[in-house]
């Protein structure tokens, strides 16, 4: 789940229905009502934010790092002033990363998925030999090809790649998946969603890479030793992806 913090609400809606669009499920907040809300959040609500986007709002300069002493969540710097000033002060204050709007909402994914690696080091896991995520709306590769999923199993997936080897319960994924504020859901839909899921990485894997246990919940389970020889992409292959990134229309105005 993304938390928006922005004076705006405009802003905060059109971030909303976009990361709801490329299947991220995400709130907004105005920085009081986020105060509010991060003094008295619990633990496992926390534990479900991928990430916090930070806009126009009071206490810009302060909210970071009241937020890191409640949560290792990359906290992520919106800036309509291209300054250098300015840039370096949201760096000063504690935020992880700072972007220039208007920006595609992929490159946030993107952004937000390089500072949760850099934080965990660059290791390949062994999950990731057989399963590669890329969490900007790319097809996930299972077995070395490309498949397209929905965007909700598509969620799990990354879910589940980023807590690989973890047991991880029916409700830490129905908050990441719908969000802690979702009402208009039960929980029992993730089971559907994971047994669907679960099927086709059998099919294309030729084992089940998700563990499920009863009233403990699922693991997402790769030997060490399943590895797969599949060939990086080349310069050119690369280039093309950011090409198309950069041509596809800004999810996100300027504002004033």
């Amino acid at each position: 789940m993304y938390i928006i913090v922005d004076d705006r609400e405009s802003v905060t809606n059109s971030y909303v229905g976009g990361l709801v669009r490329e299947g991220v499920s995400s709130i907004g907040f105005s920085s009081g009502e986020f105060w509010d809300w991060l003094q008295s959040a619990n633990e496992s609500d926390l534990a479900a934010v991928d990430a916090f986007l930070l806009g126009d709002c009071g206490a810009r300069g302060s909210l970071p790092r009241a937020m890191r002493k409640r949560s290792a969540a990359p906290i992520i710097a919106m800036s309509g002033q291209k300054m250098l000033k300015n840039t370096l002060e949201l760096f000063e204050s504690g935020v992880d990363d700072v972007v220039h709007v208007p920006i595609h909402l992929r490159e946030i994914l993107a952004r937000t998925a390089a500072i949760a690696r850099r934080r965990v080091g660059d290791l390949p896991r062994p999950c990731e030999t057989r399963i590669q995520v890329f969490f900007n709306g790319r097809d996930p590769e299972i077995g070395g090809r490309a498949i397209t999923l929905p965007r909700r199993e598509l969620r799990i997936l990354e879910y589940m790649v980023g807590n690989h080897g973890k047991w991880i319960t029916k409700t830490q994924i129905f908050n990441a998946v719908y969000g802690i504020f979702e009402a208009a859901f039960d929980e029992s839909v993730i089971e559907s969603h994971v047994s669907k899921l679960r099927k086709k990485l059998r099919d294309r894997l030729g084992f089940d890479a998700i563990v499920a246990r009863r009233y403990v919940g699922y693991r997402l389970e790769i030997p060490a030793g399943e590895t797969l020889d599949v060939p990086m992409q080349d310069l050119n292959e690369v280039a093309i992806l950011l090409n198309r990134a950069h041509a596809a229309p800004a999810a996100y105005p300027a504002g004033n």
